[in-house]
């Protein structure tokens, strides 16, 4: 079923009223929630995205922190990633192409002559199954899982993939993206690509929130952001995060915000989802007293700052350039193309597992 919707690009389905544009989908789109204490997310099934993640601040206020829309329809629509699960590969990948034991395998390129996110239709873009929805309890979670076809976006091999969704402890949310390649080896960097905004989605911008972020290295890019291959110290840059600054204070010394990837730093510091994870970033937001603490089994994370985001979202609300951060933690962009970076590629028989773990604290 899967190779036949790869074939045939004009078939629709209705899900809430709405057409989408692709192949059947076996399940229809829906909205989930989780609560656990103070603490709800919204998600649904298109393209395993996070919608809203609502926590109190220092007076008790609840607001939703996550950039992005009201109704579905506008997830169909949407060309910012809000809160999607990202894949086969997140990044850029430069020239669509890349060769893998001696096959070069031809991608579809999307931001020029390069693939960024997975393709034109990655797995932002897919309407996942629903294998597991537990809404309450001591662990509220769901799962969704997809079946990425061989040479779907032209990535070889069948991957069967899970997001899962998880709250647990008290203000924390894991989000946990495994992946099987079931015949060929193929390249895979599963990324949450969640905009945050501690203030709240409708608050401004994000310049005034301090970040610190634990990585002592960054992978320099050239012109159009795809990594040169060197792996290059912070110190001396405005990329250094090691102790913790206010965003705005150094993002004027960029000519356009944040858009790059930090090599994390191996102290082991957080656990979660029964892993050991190194902490990649801490964000504080001194008005609202929210801190958002960000934990990983992953090598890098991608610190963006919405720097070109011109977009209405929940309430009508404009976004604007700096209305949010992403902190994707992944493995180094275009890394098919860098024997020194860590390796992306999964082999048949070894899973691929990314584990992330985000603990909120609120100081009066």
């Amino acid at each position: 079923m899967a190779k036949f919707c790869g074939l045939v690009c004009f078939c629709i389905v209705i899900a809430f009223g709405f057409i989408i544009n692709g192949c059947i989908a076996e399940e229809k789109i829906g909205i989930y929630e989780l609560k656990k204490g103070n603490l709800s997310i919204k998600v649904t099934n298109y393209g395993a995205h996070i919608i809203s993640l609502f926590l109190p601040d220092k007076h008790g206020k609840l607001d939703d922190v996550l950039l992005g829309y009201d109704t579905i329809k506008e997830y169909l629509n949407d060309t910012s990633s809000f809160g999607a699960t990202i894949g086969r590969v997140a990044n850029r990948i430069a020239g669509a192409q890349f060769t893998l034991n001696g096959t070069l395998y031809k991608l579809i390129p999307n931001e020029g002559k390069n693939t960024l996110h997975g393709g034109p239709k990655g797995f932002s873009k897919v309407v996942w199954k629903v294998k597991k929805y537990q809404p309450e309890g001591d662990a509220p979670h769901i799962i969704f899982t997809y079946h990425s076809f061989d040479g779907e976006q032209g990535f070889p091999g069948d991957l069967l993939v899970t997001t899962a969704y998880t709250l647990h402890g008290e203000n924390q949310l894991s989000i946990t993206m495994k992946a099987k390649a079931l015949n060929k080896p193929t390249p895979v960097n599963l990324v949450n690509h969640a905009y945050w905004n501690l203030g709240g989605h409708n608050s401004g911008d994000i310049l005034s929130e301090e970040i610190q972020i634990f990585g002592s290295k960054y992978t320099p890019l050239n012109s159009e952001l795809i990594p040169t291959g060197e792996i290059a110290s912070v110190k001396g840059t405005p990329y250094d995060f090691l102790k913790p600054y206010i965003i705005g204070s150094k993002i004027r010394k960029l000519p356009n915000g944040y858009d790059i990837n930090y090599a994390l730093d191996d102290k082991k510091t957080g656990r979660g989802s029964s892993k050991v994870l190194k902490k990649a970033a801490i964000v504080y937001d001194k008005k609202t007293g929210r801190a958002l603490h960000l934990f990983t089994n992953q090598p890098g994370v991608q610190f963006y700052t919405s720097n070109t985001l011109t977009q209405k979202g929940k309430g009508g609300y404009v976004y604007k350039p700096f209305a949010a951060l992403c902190l994707e933690t992944q493995g180094y962009p275009d890394a098919v193309h860098h024997p020194n970076f860590p390796s992306t590629i999964v082999y048949p028989g070894k899973a691929y597992k990314h584990y992330m773990l985000i603990k909120f604290s609120i100081a009066s």
